[in-house]
Parts: C-alpha cells; sequence; structure tokens
C-alpha cells in the first residue's frame, strides 16, 4: 500500500486513533513532514495541534544515516552502537549535537513566532510523523517533553520497520502505527508524493490549522 502524499496518510492514520478514547488531546507533529499528518490526526480525533522539534544526528559519511537526534536544549538521544560500529569520534558527535540543537531552535522559532507552547499537564500526547526509521528524532522529542505531566505519551506514524516498534514501545505509553513493513528502505518508499516540505510551507500550515481552532490552554 502507498500512500497518495502525507495528507491521506494523516487522515488513514487519523482513523485508527479515533478508534480509541482520547483525553484532552493535543497532537504534536515533527516539523517538517510530520506536520500535515499530524494536522490531518487532530482533525479525526478532535484534538489541539502544535509542534515539537527534534533533530536528527547523521553519520560522517552519510547524513541521511541517523546517530541519534537532539531537541531544542541539548538533549540527545543517542545510538551508542552506531557509533562504535562507525567510529563517530567524540569531536564530530559534539560539534554535531551542538548545532542540530541550534537548528532545532531556530525551527521552534520560525513555525511558532511568538506563540507558547501549550499546557500538556494532564493531557493526552501524541507525537506525530510521516514516518519511522530509526526512532531517535521521535524518541528525542518525545524525552524533551518529560515533566511537563502529559497523562500520557503516545508516538503514531503510518509506517514504521517492523523491529523498531518494540523499542519505541519501550519508551513510551503507546504505539500507533498503519504498516509495520519489514522490508523497509526509507520512508519516501510508502508514498507516490514525498515533495520536501519548505518552512513557509509548514509556517502556513499551522498558522491555518490554529486560526480553525480555539486558542489552545497555555
Amino acid at each position: 500500500m502507498l500512500f497518495r502524499d502525507r495528507r491521506e496518510a494523516g487522515r488513514l492514520l487519523g482513523q485508527l486513533l479515533a478508534k480509541r478514547t482520547w483525553n484532552r488531546p493535543i497532537v504534536l507533529g515533527l516539523p517538517r513532514g510530520g506536520v500535515p499528518v499530524a494536522i490531518e490526526v487532530a482533525d479525526a480525533i478532535g484534538a489541539d495541534v502544535d509542534i515539537v522539534v527534534s533533530r536528527k544526528i547523521g553519520a560522517p559519511f552519510n547524513p541521511e544515516l541517523a546517530l541519534g537526534a537532539v531537541d531544542v536544549n541539548g538533549v540527545a538521544v543517542i545510538d551508542n552502537r552506531a557509533l562504535r560500529v562507525y567510529g563517530v569520534t567524540e569531536e564530530y558527535l559534539k560539534q554535531k549535537i551542538q548545532a542540530a540543537a541550534t537548528e532545532a531552535r531556530r525551527r521552534a522559532a520560525e513555525y511558532r513566532g511568538q506563540r507558547p507552547m501549550p499546557s500538556l499537564a494532564g493531557r493526552d500526547v501524541i507525537l506525530v510523523d510521516d514516518g519511522i526509521a530509526t526512532g531517535h528524532t521521535l524518541l528525542s522529542a518525545g524525552r524533551s517533553l518529560a515533566g511537563q505531566g502529559a497523562s500520557l505519551l503516545c508516538i503514531a506514524a503510518p509506517v514504521c520497520p517492523a523491529d523498531v516498534v518494540p523499542r519505541l514501545e519501550n519508551s513510551v505509553d503507546l504505539v500507533l502505527v498503519l504498516r509495520q513493513p519489514s522490508d523497509f528502505g526509507s520512508v519516501g518508499q510508502f508514498y507516490m508524493d514525498f515533495s520536501q516540505l519548505t518552512d513557509a510551507d509548514v509556517r502556513q500550515m499551522l498558522e491555518d490549522a490554529w486560526a480553525s481552532r480555539q486558542e489552545p490552554d497555555t
């Protein structure tokens, strides 16, 4: 099954999530690609929508190969096995963590502007991306929300490798995925249209979504 685009994937994922009962849910999309998926999910379950930013740390020889991820505060989730396998130096990792945290903060400011992060206390929080490869980015995003009082933390995505799901389940309360292929190569292979989104695209999507909803709790 191929998803036509991120919007369709979000609608289908939203149908899955709508089968459950949620407590004051808020859906947090990971920019860029997770945002249109998150908006559709939020519409399906009557939730608020916002963003959480986490940036991948790529390997020296292949930036697309994730060694881990870092949040806006510089808190990193690192795959120590990958570091050993690929001989990554401490200096390289330190530089990449700093650069990724800086970019995460830039993106958060670019997309949210002066809009405050909504309160998560006592709410079901659903982290959404357009797909999961290693899970580092979502786990980093989840870790960045620790201590904010969420009643439940869920990770949801249209597609995730079957062998990654158990690791995610060990880190959050709930994982909901439409497809768990054993032949996973990349997220893009499951989309007919996997066009790159710009910062302007994401900002406009969020502004439109926020304008159609009441202001979230702050």
